[in-house]
């Protein structure tokens, strides 16, 4: 998605959410209950995740400063696009945002020297119901664009297991 941008000598206006016009988009109503933000320096990746069952989340997510590599994996077992990815630029620049419907693990590459990522969730997080997939799996073959011996990762999505784990 990309909001229509108000441009003048003072700099930009633009709406980063608008309930109706959102839902009208995305063919749906949906109830934000939860916002979050991530602070992260250059090559810092995180996911991909995320959460199971009645705790599942739908996200809409965009980047306020910097620029990231935004990475969606369809987990959903019976959708045709099951195991495939989408991945998609996402600036404080361009303004561009992306919704991820549930049964979607997600996860980004901070691209720039320092970034301020945004989202908005439908449900609450849920500790035990989250779960994720290695960021390399090979059964996966997502390119990041990226030399993979800068990623920074946290020592839990260092341990995530691989996307075949989901069959089982």
């Amino acid at each position: 998605m990309e909001p229509a941008l108000y441009e003048d000598h003072r700099g930009v206006f633009f709406e980063t959410f608008k309930k109706n016009s959102f839902e009208r988009t995305i063919g749906k109503s949906i109830n934000f209950v939860q916002d979050n933000q991530s602070i992260s320096k250059q090559w810092v990746l995180r996911g991909l995740h995320y959460q199971r069952g009645v705790y599942a989340q739908s996200k809409l997510v965009y980047v306020s400063y910097g620029e990231v590599l935004d990475v969606v994996v369809d987990v959903r077992t019976d959708s045709p696009t099951f195991g495939n990815y989408f991945k998609v630029r996402l600036s404080g620049d361009n303004h561009k945002m992306l919704f991820i419907p549930k049964g979607m693990a997600h996860g980004f590459l901070a691209i720039t020297e320092y970034t301020i990522f945004q989202y908005k969730c439908d449900n609450y997080y849920h500790k035990d119901s989250e779960t994720g997939i290695i960021y390399n799996d090979t059964s996966l073959q997502i390119d990041w664009e990226f030399p993979e011996e800068e990623f920074i990762l946290s020592e839990k999505d260092q341990k995530l297991p691989n996307f075949n784990n989901l069959l089982e």
